[in-house]
């Protein structure tokens, strides 16, 4: 009956008859239970195996930050090479000129190295590399000359030509070539004209002043690491002169603060083409110069000047002369949009009201150019306008600029913002004029030594601090075009230091300027960037939800496989 029940209670609960279950202890229905299992086992098992050894690293292939490899070692031993200035130098002999106590018989050569003392870690030498010879028969004739302006000329065409070398002609101290009380000549090119007298020991001592004359001096040098060197060595003028630059950019400008009464008329466009563009076309070696010119009418200056009652006349006190410079370059507008450091030349012409207008230095006295320069920035000069001899002149009055005087002024502030002021010399010096060209071959010469070593440095500081930041910022990008100007750049650096300890100025100043342009694109490079504000809270935020779904079902698997197994080795094996 109760088996009876059962067959019913079945075929009402399915809709037909199925055969009773069998026994407890059948084998084969009760092995389907661990195949089961050991299936889901197994493909647990390959979901996770295929997520960790394909899933993972496909992942973080695809979104991990790409890094070229950068010469780190490299970057940091920049800093640590010594510099070595090597000059060559000709010191030749005329007849009648070459002393008793010389060493050796001509022609011999000679090497003196000299420390610059300079605290810092690589070591500054400079590196004189002289050879003593004769005078050749064309040499012979050069000198010859008049006068010593002739003598250095003909000169001129039979030296080394070569940027950087210098050569020193020892005359007879009875040579008529140099005036009454004059030692040494230094020309406009790369030579100079030293009376012989005193002895060897003598002539070196002028030799050596002169060699720093012509090519660097602890100061220049000292300027040009300004920005490594403690301020306690640094001189008054240290940091007063522009920075190396790929380019700088001119601007002249004409300020009328009163048009009503003066109609100002000045032809700078011949100026520049006459006095400016000589001294350009010299300094176009050393970097790219682009010149504009402006009017500006209604400008006036940001200081209210005194009036003299002795004199008639307005003044402008040195302590009044930096609040001159704020306001009125807010109106030049020349430096908004530059790439380059500007130079300012401002004309300033008084307004009626206020002229004549008359600058005083810091004693007092009025400057004889009534003219001013700030450092890296520019000069201003004033330029007074004469009165009308009749109070009833008809306005405005036309005043035509003195373009001389005015460019006069203008290109000695331009040699004092390059550093190209002349130091204070022995008296028996005598330093011949560079005429129109504004400056000399060894004045160039000069400049071009301490801008190599200023773009070797500055080279040093860009690659460094573009490497701890590198270093400290893993997330950003560096691809092969940045990675290769940095390579690049270190190689030019590291040229530019063999070629200045080899004595070819010319090719080390080229070295280093390739070094800069490569150096700044590869810190400016707007790819170092994209990645600098993705910090990692926002990494989480965008993957948790793709890979948490996925991961959570692989993980309780592999969970639950670990705990069927430990159960497994708890469990006593059944024997029959």
């Amino acid at each position: 009956m109760a088996a009876a029940a059962a067959v019913a209670v079945d075929e009402a609960g399915t809709g037909g008859t199925r055969p009773s279950p069998r026994p407890r202890g059948a084998g084969p229905v009760l092995s389907v239970v661990p195949a089961e299992r050991a299936r889901g086992r197994r493909a647990a098992l390959s979901f996770a195996a295929i997520a960790v050894v394909l899933g993972l690293p496909l992942w973080w292939r695809t979104t991990e930050t790409y890094r070229a490899a950068l010469p780190y070692a490299d970057i940091d031993g920049l800093g640590q090479l010594p510099f070595q200035l090597a000059v060559p130098v000709a010191v030749v002999f005329a007849p009648g000129s070459v002393p008793g106590d010389l060493p050796r018989p001509l022609p011999f050569r000679d090497v003196q190295e000299m420390e610059i003392s300079v605290n810092l870690r690589p070591s500054i030498t400079s590196r004189y590399e002289t050879v003593y010879r004769s005078t050749t028969a064309q040499e012979e004739a050069a000198l010859d000359a008049a006068t010593a302006q002739e003598a250095d000329a003909a000169l001129c065409l039979l030296q080394d030509a070569s940027l950087g070398s210098l050569t020193m002609y020892v005359v007879p101290e009875t040579s008529p070539l140099l005036p009454q009380g004059i030692s040494v000549y230094v020309g406009k090119h790369r030579s100079a004209l030293v009376r012989a007298g005193g002895g060897l020991a003598a002539l070196r001592t002028r030799l050596q002043q002169l060699t720093q004359v012509m090519s660097f001096t602890a100061s220049s040098i000292t300027a040009a690491l300004s920005d490594r060197v403690p301020d306690g060595q640094l001189g008054p003028d240290a940091r007063r002169h522009l920075k190396s630059s790929l380019g700088y950019e001119i601007t002249f400008s004409l300020l009328n603060p009163d048009p009503k009464s003066h109609d100002v008329d000045w032809d700078i466009d011949d100026a520049v083409n006459r006095y400016v563009q000589p001294v350009l076309d010299k300094l176009s070696l050393v970097a790219n110069f682009s010149v504009d010119s402006q009017i500006l009418y209604y400008a006036v200056l940001g200081v209210t000047p005194r009036f003299d009652k002795e004199s008639s006349s307005f003044l402008l006190s040195a302590h009044s002369l930096p609040h001159v410079i704020n306001p009125v370059e807010a109106r030049l507008g020349s430096s908004a949009a530059s790439l380059y450091p500007v130079l300012n030349f401002l004309l300033y012409v008084p307004e009626r009201s206020h002229s004549p207008l008359y600058i005083q230095d810091k004693d007092g006295a009025p400057v004889s150019t009534n003219a001013f320069h700030s450092p890296r920035w520019g000069g201003i000069m004033v330029y007074n306008v004469e009165a009308p001899a009749s109070p009833q002149a008809s306005l405005p009055l036309h005043v035509d600029v003195e373009m001389v005087r005015v460019m006069e002024v203008f290109l000695a502030q331009l040699r004092l913002l390059f550093g190209l002021s002349r130091e204070e010399l022995p008296p028996e010096f005598l330093l011949e004029s560079p005429g129109n060209e504004g400056l000399a071959d060894w004045e160039l010469d000069r400049l071009l030594w301490a801008h190599t070593v200023e773009n070797i440095a500055t080279v040093s500081t860009t690659l460094t601090s573009l490497a701890q930041l590198l270093d400290k910022i893993g997330n950003i990008v560096i691809k092969d075009d940045v990675a290769s100007e940095v390579y690049r750049a270190v190689a030019s650096a590291q040229s530019a230091m063999a070629k200045l300890a080899t004595g070819h100025l010319h090719l080390a100043f080229q070295a280093s300027k390739e070094a800069v342009t490569s150096s700044e694109r590869a810190f400016f490079d707007p790819s170092l960037l994209h990645l600098l504000y993705f910090p990692d809270d926002q990494k989480f935020a965008i993957y948790i939800p793709l890979f948490l779904p996925m991961a959570v079902p692989i993980l309780l698997s592999l969970a639950k496989i670990v705990r069927e197994a430990r159960q497994r080795k708890k469990e006593p094996t059944k024997m029959d």
